[in-house]
């Protein structure tokens, strides 16, 4: 694992790990977006990460253990992102992430629907969002990048951010 070890603080390694600006915002957007390829997670980022970033954070991600990366069987010129074990168990903390930034941050309704939800459903929700991610991430990774293999927790919190982007869209017209 190539980290700093400053100390043997759980906090400091994690930080060492995904303290960065941009880890966690991609195993978000391939976790909450099922965005698995390269040019997915580079024009569809809320954020507008760089090409040369994500490159270099998909890399070190991959070396970290935290993704997976295979050929696309339906393009030879692609790869397929996954999220490995270490990614899928950030769920909770995502979910707190999201939990305090809804109470303390200026957030829009539409981007924090999915943490509200998560929130509301608490460790149970998690947990099935959790054995989800598995069966689309590491079990059926293909079939999960490809539509077949889907997740019906993935579904709920789509439906609900699309529910509020088409109610603000209507407000906003």
């Amino acid at each position: 694992m190539d980290i700093e070890l400053r100390s043997g603080c759980p906090i400091n390694l994690t930080m060492e790990v995904l303290g960065d600006r941009w880890s966690l915002i991609i195993i978000r957007d391939i976790m909450f977006g099922n965005r698995r390829h390269f040019r997915d997670l580079l024009t569809h980022s809320e954020e507008g990460i760089a090409s040369n970033i994500l490159a270099a954070r998909l890399k070190r991600l991959l070396s970290l253990g935290f993704i997976s990366k295979r050929d696309d069987p339906s393009h030879s010129q692609k790869a397929i992102y996954s999220l490995a074990e270490p990614a899928i168990q950030l769920v909770p903390v995502f979910a707190m992430i999201g939990a305090w930034g809804r109470r303390h941050l200026p957030v829009s309704e539409e981007l924090s629907i999915r943490a509200q939800l998560l929130e509301e459903g608490g460790s149970p929700l998690w947990g099935e969002f959790m054995e989800d991610l598995r069966q689309i991430h590491i079990v059926d990774p293909i079939g999960g990048a490809n539509g077949t293999c889907t997740s019906p927790v993935l579904a709920k919190l789509t439906a609900a951010f699309l529910e509020v982007r088409a109610r603000s869209l209507s407000q906003a017209s």
